[in-house]
């Protein structure tokens, strides 16, 4: 499932890391973003976040968005 969903990440991120390892293991396929090298993507996030860079933000195919979900809260809103 590659590309499933996009994860606007920073290499900082302890819970980004932890996020990425998880969907690793369960096979859901990621774009990797990181919002430190795209000021587009870091605006993204600002306008998910109210106005705050906050990572991990993930962006679903529905257009939707969840900030530093769970695995179980991705997995529930991909439908697996």
């Amino acid at each position: 499932m590659p590309g499933t969903v996009k994860m606007y990440s920073t290499t900082w991120c302890g819970y980004c890391r932890r996020l990425k390892g998880q969907m690793d293991r369960e096979g859901i396929g990621y774009e990797e973003i990181n919002i430190e090298l795209d000021p587009e993507s870091a605006s993204f996030v600002e306008k998910a976040n109210g106005g705050n860079q906050t990572v991990p933000t993930v962006l679903f195919p529905d257009g939707s968005t969840l900030t530093n979900p769970s695995l179980a809260q991705v997995k529930q809103k991909l439908g697996v």
